[in-house]
């Protein structure tokens, strides 16, 4: 019995090592950028999530995904805290955990429409945190690979709030600026991928995967447009496509450090 308390012990101990230490490492700026930009699309992610658990739709393992999405952030928090050396980073970085707490605890429970329109408001006030965080370490690079990374990163948060954002009328969620949001949202994105598609920084891989997001965006300006409702799980679909093809991208122009 006491030998296998000891193991035990050993087995313990050793599996909170590993938690602890499975923070990311942030080696360099460009990789700060880019992964405090991710910081802001987790936010978008895990309402998409939360909305399509509610809906009681599994297309894509939602639950399973929030649970993976919610340890990210966690990890993430942790080591862009570490990398962080500018007092206002810091501060910033700081602010995040502060309001990432009570989150966290709200996702740990079962969705609850009652609480959705909370949760949205609370990750939105994260994610206005997190996209302060991110301006700052672009700030740093002092390159202009540094704002490119912080927009490309945007557009990855930017596809997940589009979805996030249909997956809460769908489910029923009241919210009077949901069309001023959708609106928003999709602008935003529109005028970023012009953007991008437009910078020096681009090579021909960029341009091939910039232009497959331009074609899987139309998508939703059709949606936006429509008086149909459309199936959440083609919406969770084409965010997750959108999503995908932008962090590569991103992660090229972060490799980048010439500029």
């Amino acid at each position: 019995m006491r030998g296998l308390k000891r193991s035990t012990g050993v087995i313990l101990a050793f599996c909170l090592a590993v938690t602890f230490s499975y923070a990311i490492e942030i080696k360099n700026l460009a990789q700060a950028v880019n992964e405090a930009g991710r910081q802001r699309m987790l936010t978008q992610r895990m309402l998409k999530d939360y909305a399509m658990i509610g809906i009681g739709n599994t297309f894509g393992h939602p639950k399973e995904d929030l649970k993976k999405v919610t340890e990210m952030f966690e990890d993430h928090l942790q080591g862009l805290t570490a990398f962080a050396t500018d007092p206002e980073t810091k501060k910033s970085l700081e602010e995040q955990r502060r309001l990432w707490e009570p989150i966290k605890k709200m996702l740990a429970e079962p969705p609850s429409k009652e609480k959705a329109a909370e949760l949205q408001g609370k990750l939105d006030e994260l994610l206005k945190a997190a996209d302060r965080t991110t301006k700052l370490f672009a700030k740093q690079t002092g390159k202009k690979s540094g704002e490119i990374i912080n927009i490309s990163g945007r557009q990855r948060m930017l596809s997940q709030r589009m979805a996030n954002l249909y997956m809460l009328k769908v489910w029923g969620i009241d919210d009077p600026k949901f069309k001023e949001k959708m609106d928003a949202a999709m602008k935003l994105f529109d005028d970023s991928l012009k953007r991008l598609m437009k910078s020096d920084l681009n090579t021909p891989e960029i341009n091939k995967l910039l232009a497959r997001v331009k074609n899987n965006f139309m998508f939703f300006q059709v949606m936006n447009k429509s008086q149909s409702k459309f199936i959440p799980s083609l919406i969770y679909k084409k965010s997750n496509e959108i999503l995908k093809d932008m962090n590569t991208v991103t992660g090229l122009y972060a490799a980048q450090k010439v500029q």
